[in-house]
């Protein structure tokens, strides 16, 4: 790697990340491919911490949770990260230890802990991918590592698990230092036993972890991003979350970056752009990587890409004269409407980067113009929201009145696990901690307050759980007719679609608990809260996979990577019974490979609707207007 890439010579762990659909998965291939050809002594390890990865259609192999060498560089492993498989031995390394010590820190037996390890885990797969990222670095299995991580918000979500794991870590901590207060109170005297040696060691394990992911000698996250205004807004609100967590970015890739003014709407907004990326690189490198004629796949493509990734040379912004707005005509066929159908819930969704948010918003807008007396309320659900960028509105967490029938909210997760935790988590904090089974004095020191630090922690997945609650609230109230959920990137969005099961799951163990030392316990009006809000998961639920009232949209681009995602995702859906009709395929062209037949092929059952490409160097709302009548 030339032209400036020597600058990460020095690194022993990449990790690439950005909004959805900027091309992070191409960018880590290309940049490990580069790292294996120019360190052909070393081994390099490609992962993907991604629950919906996209290496093997970038590489064009077959990856899997076993790292497999590249035949065409054989230094160079691939591997996706199975969260089940590394959960299993996890619980094989340290499930019976970590059982001894939250029977001591708890009211349950250590077999009442068993079942846990088979629920469905929120965060599974940023809490796995963490501890073996952690663990591959401490072990030196390899000499580097490349991670294509989860889109941003996802990311962030993984990072802040450091900070999770440390304070779970000082609970069982407490935990132990309770058994050890009774054994010396009882027994006279006290002898370190497993539990002690295994604080120990995953201390230092997890301080060894955190130190190399924070030690930019070692480590950096690496931005990819486009130049377009909803990437770039999203790209510095990633880079001001890294500095908040103290791990270091190493700069950024500029991706599809037009060399001259063949696509001139494009290219107009893309020059203006670039020098803003510098702006906001600071001082880092910066690199541009330039469009390609065809999406680079395979490992030839991506080694004629990594020559051409460059440092710009910047020269003072040319005059930018008006174009001329050309506005796309509507290709048949539309949307129908969901309104007359009984519809109350849209999901909208995919891979990240293909629109999902512009077409969330458009469906918001033409419901919103065609029934001026019905209520119409869009939210993002993505913790990375891009919804108030793309209506060129800043929104959050109370909804915005945009028209006088249609709002727009961002959910915030802090605001909603405030609640949960008033409403659930502190009391259940308090009964797991088995509070009325020891003295007062040891209540306090010990068990109560490693049980509410626990709590008091954002706790892994949260995010999707607190989406769930916030849809369920929505229908509860039923004071909109219609709502639309801009989702996030694939894997997440299965892994909500998924939530009420796992919540519904993890509600009934607890009632299994609750049951068995009921007499101890008491608390009968807070199981009784339980029991209620187990019946909302599972009305919930019922709602997600009623085709009158729920359906999911798809939305794809012209691109072989995009479009084999999408046709797992569809058959994921299909097996979850989730209903739907239609499939979106957005800044079509008539030059486009997938067609009707194409989609009747590839997604049975779907209405194939083409979005044309809408022209750049206009308003926000304007774009959202115009994709509206085209899709309606």
């Amino acid at each position: 790697m030339t032209n400036g890439m020597e600058l990460f010579d020095n690194l022993h762990l990449a990790m690439f990340s950005g909004k959805g659909g900027v091309g992070k998965t191409t960018i880590s291939c290309t940049f490990a491919c580069g790292w294996a050809q120019k360190f052909a002594n070393e081994q390099i390890l490609l992962i993907s911490t991604d629950p919906a990865h996209s290496l093997g259609d970038v590489l064009q192999v077959s990856v899997g949770d076993i790292p497999r060498p590249i035949a065409e560089l054989p230094n160079l492993r691939v591997r996706a990260l199975d969260a089940k498989r590394l959960l299993q031995e996890f619980k094989e390394r340290y499930g019976q230890v970590l059982e001894l010590l939250v029977e001591r820190g708890s009211f349950v037996e250590g077999e009442d802990l068993l079942p846990v390890w088979d629920l469905n885990w929120p965060g599974l797969d940023e809490l796995m991918g963490l501890l073996e990222i952690q663990r591959l670095l401490n072990e030196q299995q390899v000499d580097r590592v490349v991670v294509d991580m989860a889109p941003s918000g996802h990311t962030l979500n993984l990072f802040a698990l450091m900070d999770f794991l440390d304070t779970f870590l000082h609970s069982l901590e407490l935990f132990q230092e309770k058994h050890r207060y009774i054994s010396k109170t009882f027994a006279g005297s006290y002898t370190p036993d497993r539990a002690d040696e295994f604080l120990q060691t995953l201390k230092a394990e997890l301080s060894q972890g955190r130190r190399l992911l924070q030690d930019p000698t070692h480590t950096a996250c690496l931005l990819v991003a486009i130049a377009e205004p909803m990437s770039w807004l999203e790209s510095k609100r990633f880079l001001e979350a890294l500095q908040t967590m103290q791990v270091p970015c190493g700069g950024l890739f500029v991706n599809q970056v037009l060399a001259s003014a063949t696509d001139p709407d494009r290219y107009q907004e893309q020059q203006p752009l670039i020098s803003q990326y510098t702006a906001l690189a600071s001082g880092k490198p910066m690199f541009i990587v330039p469009q390609q004629d065809e999406e680079p796949l395979g490992i030839v493509a991506l080694k004629h890409l990594i020559d051409q990734i460059h440092i710009p040379q910047l020269e003072p912004p040319s005059p930018v004269h008006p174009l001329p707005i050309q506005w796309p005509e509507k290709i048949p066929p539309s949307f129908g409407d969901f309104l007359s159908k009984g519809r109350r819930l849209l999901l909208i969704g995919g891979k990240g980067g293909v629109g999902k948010t512009t077409v969330a918003a458009a469906i918001g807008w033409a419901m919103a113009q065609q029934y001026p007396e019905r209520k119409i309320r869009m939210v993002s659900i993505d913790p990375a929201h891009s919804l108030g960028d793309a209506f060129g509105l800043s929104l959050g967490h109370e909804p915005y009145q945009i028209t006088t029938n249609l709002r727009g909210q961002e959910v915030d997760s802090d605001r909603i696990l405030d609640q949960f935790r008033a409403d659930y988590l502190w009391e259940l904090a308090q009964m797991m901690s088995g509070e009325t089974q020891t003295s007062e004095a040891i209540e306090m020191a010990y068990a109560p307050v490693a049980w509410r630090k626990i709590v008091d922690q954002a706790l892994p997945g949260i995010d999707e759980m607190l989406s769930l609650l916030t849809v369920m609230e929505l229908l509860e109230q039923q004071e909109e007719d219609l709502i639309i959920l801009d989702t996030a990137p694939t894997g997440h969005l299965l892994r909500f679609l998924e939530m009420p099961t796992a919540l519904a799951d993890w509600l009934a163990w607890i009632f299994k608990l609750w049951i068995k030392y009921q007499n101890v316990l008491g608390r009968t009006e807070f199981m009784g809260r339980l029991r209620i809000l187990r019946q909302r998961v599972v009305k919930a639920q019922k709602v997600l996979k009623d085709p009158q009232q729920a359906e999911f949209i798809g939305v794809t681009l012209n691109q072989a990577s995009v479009i084999a995602e999408q046709q797992r995702l569809f058959k994921s859906l299909q097996e979850m019974g989730v209903s739907q009709n239609y499939l979106v395929l957005n800044r079509f062209t008539s030059t486009a490979t997938i067609n009707c037949d194409d989609c009747k092929t590839n997604f049975p059952g779907l209405t194939m609707v083409r979005l044309p490409v809408l022209p750049r160097s206009v308003q926000p709302l304007e774009r959202i207007q115009a994709a509206a009548g085209c899709l309606f």
